[in-house]
This record gives C-alpha cells, structure tokens and sequence, in this order.
C-alpha cells in the first residue's frame, strides 16, 4: 500500500472522532453478527443523488433472524457542501416487517461529514409509528495521493422520540462506532470493509453489544 500522505490536520481530527466515539465501558451482553450490502449512486443531475442499496444481515434467531433490507434516497445540494434529502426503506425479518420513511441534512467540510436524520418507523407489530432521530459524524482519510485507499471512521447515536411499543425505551438508545477501509476498484466502483460496534442501551439490565463485519459494493453512475 502507497505511503501516508495526510497532513497532522486530518491526523488530528481522526483521532479526535475515535475518542468522542470511543464506547463505554459497563457490563453488556455481547454477539457478532455479519452484514453485506450494494448500492448504486445516480447523478440525476447535477445537483440531485438517487442512492438505492440493498442488504442482508445475518443474526442469530434470538436478534429476530436474518434481516433483508432495501432502501432509496435523494439528496439536493442546496449550497456548497450542504444537501437535504430524504426517502424510504423496506426491513424484512421473520418476526416483524418495518417501512421507514426518513428526512436528512448532510454537511461536509475537509475529511469531516456530518448527518443528521429523522426516522420515522412502521412496524407491523405496532399501532404507531416511531419517531427516531439519528446524528452521524464520518472521517474519511486518503491513504495514498491516487485516494484509491481511504480509512473510514464514523460515530453514530440513535434518540427514540416516543414509545410505539411498551419495551421502547426514550433518549440515548444505540451507539454505533465504525471503522475501515474503503478501495477504489476504478473510477465508479469501489469497495468498503468496516468493523463496527453497536451498543443499544437498556434499563435494569446488561446493555445489548453487537460485533459487526460489514462489507459493501459501491458503484456511482
């Protein structure tokens, strides 16, 4: 692999993501999971994305299964470095089935990407739906001067709105940490290998800690 370019800046900024994202230490139960996925990016024009991805998730039967998942988005570039979108998305397991509909604002500035989301989720094993906010902060690093290799860090927390079943739990519900790499593969295609840490918060017992491989095919048209 190319020798390490990046300035002590990005550096800098890198390992300050990792702390802020670093997780906490207390007693949990913990399971290792594997998730795969593929999405294609369109450049409607030249300020709309359509970004459709699919996805499997293998899980143990305790977890609900295996998982299948579909999902679509568009986002418009309102200023630089500023997009606002939104879409839907399908979820598919033995025990319930969701449909999700989402709102979003993506900024970015050097290395840094920050989203914001609002979720609202349908499930059929409730009456309502529930309301689900999610901030996200990403460090993408080049590793060589091509940028045909990238490390990725991300921290993502998850705040349930409301209770739509009684076991729902308000506040600060999941932590999620993440880390890899990212390839280019040639100018449209690349691939992105990250581990990934989720951590959902719950009361009176130990918290519930995944361990995840997550590997993801990425194509832009």
């Amino acid at each position: 692999m190319p020798a390490f370019p990046a300035s002590r800046k990005c550096l800098a900024a890198l390992a300050l993501l990792l702390l802020a994202i670093s997780p906490a230490a207390k007693a949990a139960e913990e399971e290792t999971q594997l998730w795969i996925g593929a999405s294609t990016a369109v450049k409607a024009s030249p300020i709309d994305i359509i970004v459709v991805d699919i996805g499997h998730r293998f899980r143990r039967d305790e977890s609900g299964g295996e998982q299948q998942l579909a999902r679509i988005a568009l986002d418009h570039a309102v200023a630089k470095n500023v997009q606002i979108g939104g879409g839907f998305a399908f979820f598919h397991s033995g025990p319930e089935q969701e449909l999700r509909t989402f709102q979003q604002l993506t900024l970015t500035h050097g290395i840094l990407q920050s989203r914001t989301r609002l979720e609202q989720r349908f499930f059929d094993t409730a009456d309502e739906a529930s309301w689900r906010l999610r901030q996200r902060i990403q460090a993408s690093v080049p590793l060589d001067t091509a940028k045909r290799w990238t490390l990725v860090a991300a921290g993502e927390l998850f705040f349930h709105l409301n209770r739509a079943k009684p076991s729902d739990k308000t506040g600060l519900a999941v932590m999620r940490q993440q880390a890899g790499l990212r390839h280019a593969l040639n100018k449209a295609v690349d691939v992105q290998l990250l581990y990934m840490r989720q951590q959902t918060f719950r009361d009176n017992r130990p918290d519930a800690v995944v361990h995840v491989p997550w590997l993801t095919l990425n194509w832009k048209i």
